[in-house]
């Protein structure tokens, strides 16, 4: 039996999502959330919320919005919730977004001509030329249905100097039509006289116990790795999400453990096997630097207190006893320091092995 061209693309996952049980549809390259129902599916963020939800009620809505925070913030679903509530033909207010109007659904099938999402073809940057060409030679053109025109550049913070210094006169002189929604990672990447120029809305993280309890509800995983997911995405669902169903964060997970518990008894042929399968295994070397500082911390909290209670890694109660017995306080500062030392020569281009393989020795030694 053949599956449907719909299905097959409603498979796909996406990080920065906001809501981890929506079906998606990828169209021509914009992730749309199938079951977007709006502000009200969005966890968290509540003054950010309100604010478009009355200026939009209100009809003062501002010609540009800069959303802000770490992928998997939530910054899309944010983006598509605004999108619905403005669009939305509901003449009741407390109905938005009816997700069943002409134009709710054209904004769920990314089919909206009102709605123009700006692409790029090299992954870290958008150029001048692409900056023009979908949307400021196109300003000028109305809006085809409505009073609004709205362009949406996820991942704005790429624009190079000069595709951000050329998309200043439109920042600063739009049509009154024209909504500019910029959708960005690091705002310390844009001009000043850009950010200067919009209305900043930081996605906010959100608490331990709203993650907690939101994994619990929606994922069938342990205990114990929910407390790794939680603590690992600090306050970021969309990444908290990610680790709960990834099986490569599982096995990865379970590498950086193995060192921890073996790396005494290791020696220089052995370092080097395990490290090169952990990179192999752990998409960003970052993501296996945080873990071992989770790890050290909760090390440090029982070398100071002796209580596991409010440790991570419950589950590893044997293994922390064990380190806490051959670890003092200040080899655990000192690999501490070795874990930030490893991630600025990660910044620095150093070989990723020859920077994990000098971390590693620092922590054999203490």
């Amino acid at each position: 039996m053949m599956i449907s061209k719909l299905a097959l693309m409603r498979s796909l996952i996406i990080a920065d999502c906001n809501e981890a049980v929506c079906n998606l549809l990828r169209i021509n390259g914009t992730v749309i959330n199938m079951d977007n129902n709006g502000f009200n599916k969005i966890i968290g963020n509540e003054l950010i919320k309100d604010q478009l939800k009355s200026a939009i009620k209100s009809g003062s809505i501002r010609h540009s919005y800069m959303l802000t925070g770490e992928k998997g913030m939530g910054k899309k679903t944010m983006a598509e919730a605004f999108l619905l509530e403005l669009f939305c033909e509901e003449q009741d207010e407390s109905r938005k977004p009816c997700l069943h109007c002409p134009e709710c659904k054209k904004i769920l099938s990314g089919n909206h001509p009102d709605v123009i999402y700006i692409t790029h073809e090299k992954p870290n940057i958008i150029s001048v030329d692409e900056v023009r060409e979908q949307l400021i030679d196109t300003v000028d053109i109305k809006p085809y249905e409505g009073g609004y025109k709205v362009y949406v550049m996820p991942e704005a913070d790429k624009m190079t100097v000069q595709a951000q210094n050329a998309l200043l006169k439109t920042l600063e002189e739009p049509p009154e039509y024209v909504i500019i929604l910029l959708l960005v990672n690091d705002d310390r990447k844009l001009l000043d006289t850009v950010r200067s120029r919009t209305i900043k809305e930081n996605l906010r993280p959100l608490t331990d116990a709203t993650i907690r309890d939101y994994l619990k509800d929606k994922y069938d995983i342990s205990e114990d790795m929910t407390d790794i997911c939680v603590a690992f995405s600090k306050g970021n669902l969309g990444k908290a999400i990610e680790l709960a169903q990834s099986e490569t964060f599982t096995e990865w997970y379970h590498r950086v453990m193995k060192i921890l518990k073996t790396l005494r008894d290791m020696d220089s042929t052995d370092m080097h096997i395990e490290i090169s399968k952990l990179l192999m295994e752990c998409p960003d070397p970052n993501d296996a630097l945080d873990l071992l500082e989770l790890w050290y911390r909760d090390l440090t909290m029982f070398t100071v207190t002796k209580n596991l209670n409010s440790l991570v890694f419950k589950g590893e109660r044997k293994a922390l006893m064990n380190a806490a017995s051959l670890t003092s306080y200040d080899g655990i500062q000192e690999i501490m320091n070795g874990i930030e030392i490893c991630r600025q020569r990660l910044n620095a281009n150093v070989n990723t092995e020859l920077a994990f393989e000098l971390l590693l020795l620092r922590m054999k030694e203490n």
